[in-house]
């Protein structure tokens, strides 16, 4: 889940009460911004992270910032808009590149994976089980179905896969009979419905989490295609980093951290060897990893806990051997 700073055009250290970027100064730090550097922001959400990177350029930067969201973009047509070394695009980040402006290749790329604070703190937007609104659940309320349109035609054995897969969910039977039973006799149009259903038919136990937890990030997962966008944003990312560039990457739950670790792993490792197979061509790296799993201190856990969950990977593009 991500956290977006407050819009306005203060400092985010200065920023009214409200949304905080995750992991702000790590970021900044791996990124390692240069003056005349060209940034992409995949995932603007309310430009906590952009500011950020857009107070380290020079006149001669650029910094492009993406994301699905129209509540997002109209945030950064108002508050980044004039600025001339901002461009701006409404997408995924799976498709940067379809953007004609990364074609020059880029100095460094965030992605500030999930779903961000202000699409679940706002009730209509469908994300929440904590708070009732209408049963939505898309970055892009525009494209594709709702989770209520999916969840009142999908077939049973369809869901309790997906409950396994996006949301490690061990009563996804359980849950998707119950779905189903229920959603023949009635449809489901509210997210406190699905809330309510699925906590009424988990076992008593000693979790901490709501019963409905692994299920409302399964079915969000399932209906933003969100892995499946991580892994063709990465390969983007990789292709236009330009030799030296920085790639930053904030996950929120390990599904999305595996891939990110296995991603940059797969690129700056080599693959064990196998005495059984022929040898293939030697292994080139083409990135450098700094450092691990990068988590928040126990400073910002204080003024922030929905940091707690955030792990930050970076990687260095590694020059093209001569």
């Amino acid at each position: 889940m991500r956290g977006a700073a407050q819009t306005g055009h203060l400092p985010v250290s200065q920023s009214p009460a409200g949304h905080l970027p995750v992991l702000y100064t790590q970021v900044l730090d791996g990124l390692k911004v240069i003056e005349n550097g060209v940034y992409l922001d995949g995932t603007f959400g309310r430009g906590g992270h952009a500011r950020g990177v857009l107070e380290q350029l020079g006149p001669g930067g650029r910094l492009l910032v993406m994301d699905k969201d129209p509540e997002a973009i109209a945030v950064a047509e108002r508050d980044f808009a004039p600025d001339p070394r901002v461009s701006i695009f409404r997408g995924s980040f799976a498709d940067l590149l379809h953007w004609d402006a990364t074609a020059g290749g880029l100095d460094g790329v965030l992605f500030d994976l999930g779903v961000s604070s202000p699409q679940l703190d706002v009730a209509e937007r469908g994300f929440s089980f904590g708070k009732d609104g209408p049963l939505d659940m898309r970055m892009d309320p525009d494209s594709g179905e709702s989770a209520a349109q999916w969840l009142n035609r999908v077939e049973e054995r369809e869901l309790m896969d997906v409950l396994w897969t996006y949301g490690e969910e061990r009563q996804g039977r359980r849950i998707a009979k119950a779905i189903v039973a229920r959603r023949d006799k009635q449809p489901f149009t509210r997210t406190a419905e699905l809330a309510e259903l699925i906590a009424s038919v988990m076992p008593r136990g000693k979790d901490k989490i709501h019963p409905a937890t692994r299920s409302f990030q399964a079915i969000r997962i399932h209906i933003n295609r969100e892995l499946a966008d991580l892994e063709a944003g990465l390969d983007a990312a990789m292709a236009r980093l330009k030799p030296g560039g920085r790639l930053a990457v904030i996950s929120f739950h390990s599904l999305e951290d595996r891939i990110v670790k296995q991603f940059m792993n797969r690129h700056a490792k080599a693959p064990p060897s196998n005495r059984r197979l022929p040898e293939l061509a030697a292994f080139v790296p083409t990135l450098d990893l700094h450092g691990g799993a990068i988590k928040a201190e126990d400073d910002e856990l204080a003024v922030n806990p929905r940091s707690r969950s955030a792990v930050l990977r970076v990687a260095e593009k590694r020059g093209v051997a001569g």
